[in-house]
């Protein structure tokens, strides 16, 4: 146990002090930093924390519904512009207000046809209103053309209603209730925990090829260089090859560390909290059973790949053939994290039923069911199962190939060759 330490020590210092993992680490959290300030800049450039936009109205051609325009505006706290009544449609005098920021553009309608809604022209410097501004403008037009085809047969509560969009709850059949339940509490609770199911499916597969990379690689240029034949002589190769993969595995969860870090300091900035507010990201809504159960397929799946790559690793005598070595294993990664990535929201999807008891997908394919979907807690026990003898199996035949590997040298040993040779080893 005493040598097994000193490797994982060892493993751990020597890959944290090289530069390529501090500048990927800081690169990373930067891009998780800029990632988690993109709703505030969008809110910055749409102009969500300027001045209510001033739009000019010309009367000129339809009077009644720009006074019903101006109508409706005056009722709204909180339209997200103003109006500036203009009498005349005189484009020159228009344009020079545009030009001496007295207003931002204006709105004209269209002489139509007596019935027919007429076209509506926003004319500015820009070449669109923006989206805030076109959404506000939209349900104010709206409103006016629903009361302009009525032509009073309707009260004000009754134009809005008739113009507010239809809401849809998702209903869920209860079979203990007989009825059903609505979908509020997943509304409201989904949200942040999706985004954990996606953040946890993004470092699940970042670190699988970060880490299992790297064990492979230095298990592959400690046999190259000929140390391994040196190593091997102090530590016993099943020490080795576990140590280093304990030392991996500090050094991903060193990384979940920072950038959960990084995460949580960015969330607490106070300009970020109405911004995350508007996308109903609550941290008081987040399941404990997500992060748990997250974490513990996470750790399960890591040890699974880690295994297969140091025993691909022990194989291969150059480096130049690691990459065509490792193929099949990223290959499976890479069908997990589609896998979980296409089933966001289908959760409960005959796929992610299945997936989640095959070992190499069942990790990526439970933190999405355990965090977005509802599985049986028989479904969760028998894929954790699973997964735990598929831990222990493949973790047993990697040892017998990686100790009979890192002492074969040459062109990569085939089928039978290297089981002939791990017949003289028993583990």
């Amino acid at each position: 146990m005493n040598k097994m330490g000193t490797v994982v020590g060892f493993t751990f210092m020597n890959k944290v002090r090289t530069k390529s993992f501090i500048i990927t680490t800081l690169v990373l959290a930067l891009l998780v930093t800029i990632g988690l300030h993109v709703p505030y800049f969008i809110d910055k450039f749409t102009g969500g924390d300027d001045q209510p936009s001033k739009i000019g109205l010309v009367y000129e051609g339809q009077p009644e519904l720009a006074k019903s325009l101006e109508a409706y505006t005056e009722k709204q706290q909180a339209a997200g512009y103003t109006l500036v009544p203009y009498e005349q449609a005189d484009k020159a005098k228009l344009q020079a207000a545009i030009d001496a920021g007295e207003i931002d553009g204006y709105l004209q309608f269209a002489e139509g046809d007596d019935g027919v809604f007429p076209a509506v022209t926003y004319t500015s410097k820009k070449d669109s209103l923006g989206m805030g501004l076109q959404t506000a403008l939209q349900a104010a037009l709206q409103n006016v053309k629903a009361g302009y085809l009525t032509k009073g047969m309707l009260t004000d509560e009754q134009i809005a209603a008739l113009s507010a969009p239809v809401q849809i709850d998702a209903v869920k059949a209860s079979p203990e209730s007989g009825g059903s339940e609505t979908g509020n509490k997943s509304e409201e609770t989904g949200a942040i925990n999706f985004v954990i199911v996606y953040v946890l499916i993004i470092l699940f597969f970042m670190t699988i090829m970060m880490t299992g990379n790297m064990i492979s690689a230095e298990v592959t240029a400690e046999k190259s260089s000929r140390i391994m034949e040196i190593l091997i002589t102090s530590v016993s190769p099943l020490a080795q090859m576990f140590g280093k993969i304990l030392g991996m595995f500090f050094i991903g969860l060193l990384q979940i560390a920072i950038f959960a870090g990084v995460i949580a300091i960015n969330i607490s900035l106070p300009y970020n909290q109405p911004v995350l507010a508007d996308f109903n990201l609550h941290l008081s809504d987040i399941r404990v059973e997500v992060l748990v159960l997250g974490l513990v397929f996470y750790v399960l799946g890591y040890f699974l790949y880690a295994t297969l790559f140091a025993a691909i690793g022990s194989l291969v005598s150059r480096t130049e053939e690691l990459g065509q070595a490792v193929m099949p294993i990223t290959m499976l990664s890479l069908a997990a994290f589609y896998i979980g990535i296409f089933s966001l929201s289908t959760p409960n999807s005959l796929l992610m039923k299945v997936s989640s008891f095959i070992p190499f997908v069942s990790p990526v394919s439970m933190i999405v069911r355990v965090g977005i979907g509802e599985p049986p807690i028989w479904e969760i026990a028998v894929s954790l199962v699973v997964l735990a003898i598929a831990i222990f199996l493949f973790g047993w035949l990697s040892a017998k190939i990686y100790r009979t590997g890192v002492l074969l040298y040459g062109k990569r040993p085939t089928f039978k060759e290297l089981r002939k040779a791990m017949k003289a080893y028993k583990i």
